[in-house]
């Protein structure tokens, strides 16, 4: 912007987006100073360069504030666990269900574990069935996508479930 422009000629816009034409450097940057605003390089790799005539600082202000209103408007999405056990009782498993809907709706990723004690380990289909179960349930199935089907990772089964959009 300003005296770090080095092309000897540029395409000049005026402070409201109208074309005023190729002028010299240093016209163009006589007309900014007249208006009291700044002239920016808004094309440099242009044939010749273009060039506005412009409040830099209230534009560097207006960009900051839709920055700001994007970053307020985007959804973080977290990664929320829920245990099973491999002899889980009906209840406990109702109550989980209600927390794995729970956190779906609220637009988190769920991640789905069956943990193994002792000897449970040797029968690992009782927890695919209880994240098969999982996954089939009418309430999640039609909140998520699986993200990553039940694997066994040492002691313990993983699902990843992601909510849809």
């Amino acid at each position: 912007m300003n005296d770090e422009i080095r092309a000897r000629e540029v395409r000049l816009v005026g402070p409201g987006g109208e074309q005023i034409g190729i002028k010299p450097l240093r016209e163009a940057l006589q007309m900014a100073i007249d208006m009291n605003m700044d002239l920016v390089n808004v094309a440099p790799q242009a044939k010749p360069p273009v060039c506005r005539i412009m409040d830099y600082g209230k534009f560097r202000y207006e960009q900051q504030k839709k920055e700001k209103e994007a970053r307020k408007n985007q959804k973080i999405v977290d990664l929320k666990e829920v245990w099973f056990r491999a002899n889980i009782e009906e209840h406990d498993y109702q109550t989980k269900l209600r927390n794995v809907v729970k956190f779906l709706k609220d637009g988190d990723k769920v991640k789905a574990s069956v943990r193994f004690r002792g000897r449970e380990i040797t029968h690992a289909e009782i927890g695919q069935r209880i994240l098969d179960r999982l996954a089939k349930e009418e309430a999640v199935a039609e909140l998520c996508n699986i993200e990553r089907m039940p694997k066994l990772e040492g002691r313990s089964m993983i699902m990843i479930l992601a909510p849809k959009n």
